[in-house]
């Protein structure tokens, strides 16, 4: 596995892949890589015959500059998780100049579907996001990549935008990877006290006793609002908690096919998201 830093040195490998026939795939991370991320590379076996893993802690997605500021790095874990893991041909991590260059202003904006849940809860976030995916993913000259299920919302959004733009990339779809207490794996936990990463196990315990009741036919208000006294029982400041249609992320009246549970709540200072398929 090779480190490329530029878009100059990203742009022969892919170029030259593309003149060999290779078909390649792209994980865009944030670093501090889990097994979450891996379950990504994993993802594309059998559909890519190169695969890059980029990491870039995008500025233009924090609409909080101490989180931000806050968020884990460790390049050189990361690399070696990869060579562990094997398969991957190129960790690309380009530095913030080269990424956004002198005199950049271009926004990728996506209306409507950035207005609700993360995107009400974090102006301008998934505008960063579309931004910075959109890049990558022509940088790399990806023909398919993987993206977590835990985020959702942001699988919605790139869904899109890649249907919008007519981009020549498939868009492959991975289910959350989750620790044994069923807390959602993320880099963010590893900021979590001990004691906080203990009670963080609520979350995952609460969405799936709120996803029992609604199936038992329990209206969704009330289920909702016993999830979030749960919740901040637990020392969780709840941000949102809704029931939502998948394809469209409006609200949904009732639980079944094709609709999901969606939360945020930050604990010990982090916030932490999750989401759950209703049926």
């Amino acid at each position: 596995m090779d480190i490329v830093r530029t878009r100059t040195e990203l742009h022969q490998r892919v170029t030259h892949w593309h003149a060999q026939g290779e078909k390649i795939g792209v994980v865009p991370t944030m670093g501090s890589l889990h097994n979450g991320h891996m379950a990504l590379v994993r993802a594309l076996d059998g559909k890519a015959t190169r695969r890059i893993v980029s990491v870039f802690v995008n500025p233009i997605q924090f609409n909080n500059p101490e989180d931000f500021s806050l968020y884990p790095r460790g390049l050189e874990a990361d690399a070696a998780l990869l060579e562990q893991t094997g398969g991957v041909d190129v960790l690309y991590a380009p530095d913030e100049n080269e990424m956004y260059p002198q005199g950049f202003c271009t926004r990728v904006l996506i209306s409507g579907m950035d207005t609700v849940l993360c995107g009400a809860d974090r102006p301008g976030h998934f505008d960063g996001v579309a931004t910075v995916v959109t890049k990558l993913l022509l940088q790399s000259g990806a023909d398919i990549a993987a993206f977590g299920e835990k985020d959702y919302q942001q699988l919605g959004i790139i869904r899109r935008l890649v249907a919008d733009l007519d981009l020549p990339v498939s868009i492959l779809p991975v289910p959350t990877v989750r620790d044994p207490d069923g807390l959602a794996l993320s880099s963010r936990n590893r900021r979590l006290s001990v004691t906080a990463r203990q009670q963080a196990a609520t979350l995952p315990s609460a969405l799936k006793a709120c996803l029992a009741a609604l199936r038992a036919g329990q209206p969704v208000p009330t289920s909702l609002e016993t999830c979030r006294t749960t919740l901040a029982s637990a020392g969780f400041d709840v941000h949102y908690l809704d029931l939502m249609h998948e394809d469209t992320l409006k609200p949904a009246t009732q639980a079944g096919p094709g609709t999901r549970l969606f939360v945020a709540a930050t604990l010990d200072g982090i916030r932490l998201i999750d989401n759950m398929p209703t049926l």
